[in-house]
């Protein structure tokens, strides 16, 4: 019997309204997300956006391990490498589709709450990020680990790693850091931090809301009793290692020159657990990778969300075309040998002239070229 990948329900608030329910429900894959998957949340979010009775929306993954580790990479790595050094169709649709996803969530205007516990990665951040209330819990595994399959933070990372401090965003681009709930709510990417013993009781706890007619009035009711929720658990919540080395991560990431960044990582002599990874990570990672991310996070910062989901398209389609994506995910999940070779031996070695058709659009009319900040 064939399980459906995304589960909707709809629960009843005792004044009337209704929650809508969705469930990403592939717990094997981690609720890894399918083209399927995909199109059956952006067709049923509209739905409970046009519908009055809907006041508010809760997102969450089956199980208890995961609420999403990323996007389905292998179905893309299978389509792309029949197409050596060519667009790939399977690659685009699903791109295109999943940014229109997460341009909706942001642009929701109605609450959407996320339950971010457990390993939340790649196009699960992407589902996170925009939602309204986004909670993590001391299970929370949060990262952007794309330069070790040589693509880069997309699903909106050019606009949320912009929005971090100090230099987070350099570090998490860079190193695929895996971040714990307190640091997630920290650099911004979440609202709460809660205990993940809570989901069922918080969620029938939001039916006995008195939940409004006027959206904005249902943020500020939502807002006030996950405060209080969380006020409650922090004194038992993990700490954010991010907020205790901000200075070390700023001086770190500090200049220019994404060479002398380089040069200082490699560098680096630290007994520091999480920065003796974060420094593995780097130096393994894809150097195209490295030019994409200093590229965001120096050249993109004034980009519109719009045009966030816009450029990130381009540089997804390029990546499976022109750049690493395809022999980074060989080496990391097919043959799993974790020996990518990557087109160029470091990141000196990049050519500009590949940097820049990787910028280039290969379309005439852009996939993406109709959306605004009030539809998706």
């Amino acid at each position: 019997m064939m399980t459906a990948p995304v589960l909707f329900t709809t629960r009843p608030t005792d004044n009337g309204r209704q929650i809508g329910v969705a469930t990403l429900n592939s717990e094997k894959s981690l609720n890894a997300l399918s083209l399927e998957m995909v199109d059956q949340l952006h067709a049923q979010l509209l739905q409970w956006q046009a519908d009055e009775q809907i006041a508010c929306v809760w997102l969450q993954g089956a199980g208890e391990k995961a609420f999403c580790a990323g996007g389905d990479i292998r179905a893309m790595h299978q389509a792309a490498s029949e197409r050596p050094g060519e667009r790939t169709p399977e690659v685009e649709a699903f791109f295109t589709r999943e940014y229109r996803l997460d341009h909706l969530i942001h642009r929701f205007g109605k609450p959407i709450v996320l339950w971010g516990s457990g390993i939340v990665m790649g196009g699960g951040l992407g589902l996170m990020a925009g939602a309204s209330h986004r909670l993590v819990t001391e299970t929370s595994r949060v990262a952007m680990p794309e330069i070790t399959i040589g693509l880069y933070p997309d699903v909106g990372g050019t606009w949320f790693l912009n929005r971090m401090p100090g230099h987070c965003g350099r570090f998490l681009g860079l190193t695929g850091y895996s971040m714990n709930g307190a640091d997630v709510r920290y650099v911004g990417l979440a609202d709460h931090l809660v205990a993940s013993e809570r989901r069922d009781s918080l969620l029938t706890a939001l039916t006995t809301l008195s939940w409004h007619e006027d959206p904005r009035a249902n943020h500020d009711l939502l807002s006030g009793y996950l405060r209080g929720i969380e006020e409650q658990d922090l004194p038992a919540m993990p700490h954010s290692t991010l907020h205790e080395a901000q200075g070390q991560i700023d001086e770190l990431m500090a200049g220019s020159s994404l060479a002398l960044i380089a040069e200082r990582i490699a560098a680096l002599n630290s007994e520091e657990k999480w920065l003796v990874r974060a420094r593995k990570s780097f130096l393994a990672g894809s150097p195209i990778t490295a030019h994409l991310v200093w590229h965001q996070l120096t050249q993109c910062a004034e980009l519109s969300l719009e045009q966030v989901f816009q450029q990130e398209l381009i540089w997804s389609v390029r990546c499976a075309e022109l750049g690493d994506f395809v022999e980074g995910v060989r080496a990391l999940l097919i043959d799993k040998d974790g020996q990518p070779q990557w087109r160029c031996a470091d990141i000196a070695s990049v050519p500009e002239r590949l940097m820049a058709q990787m910028f280039t659009s290969p379309w005439e009319e852009h996939p993406l070229a109709d959306l605004t900040e009030t539809q998706s």
